[in-house]
């Protein structure tokens, strides 16, 4: 990457605050604002500090609570940040008081990750399914989010074709949502006709799946020669590949990088995805590929 080019990324990076609650393990807590931090950083933005809140449960109103929502409100300027990320996904309530008392920008883990996806998406199955998921996750908190989606105005968790203004009225978002449902009804009919000519073909299939930025890309390209994009950051290719393989013996083998599995998947995408995760089940054999995350302890905020 040329020097001019990595200071206009330092220049554009947009600065987060990350934010969870812990109800028992703190370190699990810690563990997921680094994954959320890894998002973060795939989203082109970067994490300005990091803040666990230990509480027995979320708070119904604002997530963290009054007093260490204003504490953060003053962490904003001291940090230069642009606002802050919730690592769990908030309700309407939650957003709009959040909001309120910092005065800032407020994303959760779902808006950050279904932009990523938004990103990433390539295929016209990939694109359609990340919309699908945009448009459920905003038809369902259109009602008490006005002034807190107002506020979040451009960058990172207002992208892709999912984007919808508040004054979207709910029934044109259902009447996409079930267009879009019909195209992806269509692709999977010409997917199981090409699984199928496959099948006739006695070609063995096999499936790499696993944690997202584990390597299945890298391991795809080594058994295959193949150049897919391999990055180290999450969800960096999102639409599954195929390749071919000829084994040592003379076997063809059909191998299938997978989407990434991820902590905290927002249930908008399963359900979205829901017809290219099916394929699985049709592979003959599955390579499960671990990641090992290492994580820091630091110092947190108890109420």
């Amino acid at each position: 990457m040329r020097i001019n080019e990595i200071n206009e990324r330092i220049e554009k990076a947009e600065r987060y605050i990350l934010v969870a609650v812990s109800t028992d393990d703190e370190e699990k807590a810690w563990r997921s604002l680094d994954e959320l931090a890894e998002l973060l950083d795939t989203a082109g933005g970067e994490t300005a500090c990091q803040v666990v809140q230990n509480l027995q449960h979320p708070d119904r109103g604002t997530y963290i609570g009054k007093g260490k929502a204003l504490e953060i409100r003053e962490m904003l300027e001291v940090q230069e940040a642009a606002g802050i990320i919730c690592d769990d996904e908030l309700s309407p309530p939650q957003l709009r008081n959040l909001s309120d008392l910092i005065d800032s920008k407020v994303l959760d883990r779902t808006m950050l990750i279904l932009d990523i996806f938004a990103a990433h998406a390539t295929t016209r199955e990939g694109k359609t399914q990340v919309e699908i998921a945009q448009l459920r996750y905003r038809y369902s908190r259109l009602r008490g989010m006005g002034d807190a989606l107002s506020r979040l105005g451009a960058g990172i968790g207002t992208r892709g074709p999912g984007e919808t203004r508040l004054e979207t009225d709910r029934r044109v978002i259902q009447k996409r949502i079930k267009i879009l449902s019909d195209d992806i009804e269509d692709m999977k009919r010409a997917r199981n006709t090409t699984r199928k000519k496959r099948s006739s073909n006695a070609v063995p299939t096999a499936a790499i799946v696993g944690y997202t930025n584990a390597g299945k890309s890298t391991l795809l390209n080594r058994l295959t020669s193949s150049e897919v994009l391999s990055e180290d950051k999450l969800f960096a290719t999102l639409d599954p590949t195929t390749r071919t393989a000829v084994l040592p013996d003379g076997q063809t083998v059909l191998f299938t990088d997978t989407v990434g599995f991820i902590n905290k998947l927002p249930h908008n995408l399963i359900d979205a995805f829901r017809s290219t995760l099916e394929e699985a089940k049709y592979y003959r054999l599955w390579m499960h590929l671990m990641r090992i995350q290492s994580f820091t302890c630091r110092s947190s905020g108890t109420l």
